[in-house]
């Protein structure tokens, strides 16, 4: 079965060109963090099998906002050079192929440690960062500090 062409994006790994895309929204399990982000990754032209590959992390739009990447292209060509390796068969028919890919495996496959982020209410925090990362939030007031609207109550 094919992935659909809506949402998908073209990359050219190695002469062969696929198409990948990370499913639109998340599933129920993926929604409550309890399984992983997945792309799907097919030749663009006669598509065969279907190569699902799954990462140590969160999907962004998580609900409880775990920790998450952002799939970049030099990921995606990795993951598909490693199912090669594998034995995956882009024009093969059949089973999806899984590809597992690991904490270690990440950084391989980035060259580089992963910039992991954090969804925070209104958009993305680097791990470690602060709320000065976040560059379309201005100010947040604590329950313990009064705001322009807030009154403050006790002695």
């Amino acid at each position: 079965m094919a992935m659909p062409k809506k949402g998908s994006r073209l990359i050219t790994v190695d002469g062969a060109v696929y198409r990948w895309r990370v499913r639109h929204k998340p599933t129920y399990h993926q929604g409550n963090g309890w399984s992983p982000m997945i792309f799907g990754v097919e030749r663009a032209e006669e598509p065969g099998g279907v190569l699902v590959v799954s990462l140590p992390c969160a999907r962004p739009d998580s609900w409880l906002g775990e920790r998450t990447i952002a799939i970049r292209p030099i990921l995606v060509s990795g993951c598909i050079r490693r199912a090669i390796e594998q034995g995956w068969n882009a024009r093969k028919p059949g089973s999806a192929f899984p590809l597992a890919v690991s904490e270690d495996e990440l950084a391989t496959l980035l060259g580089e440690p992963p910039q992991y982020l954090l969804p925070f209410l209104w958009g993305m925090i680097p791990e470690g960062g602060g709320i000065e990362d976040l560059p379309r939030c201005t100010q947040i007031w604590s329950r313990d500090t009064s705001g322009p609207n807030q009154v403050r109550s006790g002695p």
